[in-house]
């Protein structure tokens, strides 16, 4: 891996910004994403999209859209004690969100702050078994003495709490543990893309950028597509692997390529593009596997705006995504980036009309 690249994926892993506080992600990708393309077009959410034009009016417009924030929580509520309470944004399992560091974000400060957990000390002689929490059980604690004290370091309910992580290469050097690579791996890929495609033209109009709030419904792409008007649409997202236990029987291994994803719970991938996202990894030698998960992405909302528009994801599997330490394959991000370059290179007139033939 180039240092460039290295530097890329720990600036934007590192970044902290749930769903509905995005602006420090966006204000770096924009940064980024500015000199690469003709222009950027923000919509009415905070979604941020640069536009490679191309001088044919009527070539095909080619959307990839990435989206920029992570899980986190929300405060709703501050105790006497000074401890907070908070509501979920995104999904978590609970059993992995005790004695963990995170950040709370307040208007003007940032004050670290630990997730709450009962020690076994405290269940010696009670006869209590340890359960799993929910969500709303577990307490965090920025060690303030008492609510007031809280208050008068400005926290307040709407909060946000992100998760604090440093992102660090395995031992092999072929893997990396970070948070917040769901999605922060469609930003990076993006930028990685478009420096790949400095200096070539492209037989269609390239709109390439990111979403916001897609971890809490989705809604960022409705607003963006509308704005953008693709003819195709590409989500570029991590998903979650399921191959610690074996190789048999599980969907998303790591070091296996990218992901087509061929059909979820909220997205059929159209035949036709099937047929041309094959044929595009095959004559590309871009290694891929086939992913049926049990989850959506963006490309769920997108396909339904405008007239409906074929739309499918992009994009990886990685372990244990949405808690503090993810843990993913640089060969499958390597993969992943390949294969946006060959399909932004190949799709012309000719393979849209394919794709949307009867």
């Amino acid at each position: 891996m180039e240092t460039n690249t290295w530097t890329r994926i720990k600036k934007y892993t590192e970044l902290q910004g749930t769903s509905g506080q995005e602006h420090r992600i966006r204000q770096a990708f924009r940064s980024d994403l500015t000199p690469r393309v003709d222009h950027v077009q923000q919509d009415g959410l905070g979604g941020i999209f640069g536009v490679k034009e191309h001088l044919d009016t009527s070539a095909p417009r080619v959307m990839f859209a990435a989206h920029m924030d992570e899980v986190g929580f929300i405060v709703t509520d501050i105790l006497p004690s000074g401890a907070l309470k908070v509501a979920a944004v995104g999904g978590w399992n609970p059993a992995v969100i005790s004695s963990q560091r995170f950040s709370l974000f307040t208007k003007d400060q940032v004050y670290p702050v630990v997730s709450s957990s009962v020690a076994p000390h405290l269940l010696r002689g009670t006869g209590q078994t340890p359960q799993l929490p929910t969500v709303a059980d577990i307490l965090f604690d920025a060690g303030f003495m008492d609510a007031s004290e809280a208050h008068v370091f400005g926290v307040r309910p709407g909060d946000f709490i992100v998760p604090e992580v440093a992102t660090v290469l395995t031992a092999n050097q072929k893997r990396v543990m970070s948070k917040a690579w769901d999605n922060r791996f469609g930003l990076v890929t993006i930028l990685e893309a478009l420096d790949q495609l400095q200096g070539e033209s492209t037989p269609n109009t390239l709109i390439m950028g990111a979403n916001v709030q897609e971890e809490v419904g989705l809604r960022g792409a409705h607003g963006a597509v509308n704005l953008m008007q693709p003819d195709i649409f590409f989500a570029v997202d991590s998903s979650a692997a399921d191959d610690t236990a074996g190789a048999v029987g599980h969907q998303g291994r790591l070091d296996q390529g990218t992901l087509l994803r061929v059909f979820d719970p909220t997205v059929v991938m159209p035949l036709r593009l099937k047929e041309f996202l094959l044929s595009i990894a095959e004559d590309n030698h871009i290694p891929y596997q086939y992913f049926v998960p049990k989850g959506g992405t963006d490309a769920a909302a997108a396909q339904t705006e405008l007239n409906g528009i074929p739309a499918v994801a992009l994009g990886v599997a990685s372990r244990y995504i949405h808690t503090h330490q993810t843990l993913w394959s640089i060969a499958d991000f390597e993969a992943t980036t390949a294969f946006v370059v060959a399909i932004a290179k190949a799709l012309d007139q000719t393979n849209l009309k394919t794709i949307m033939g009867d």
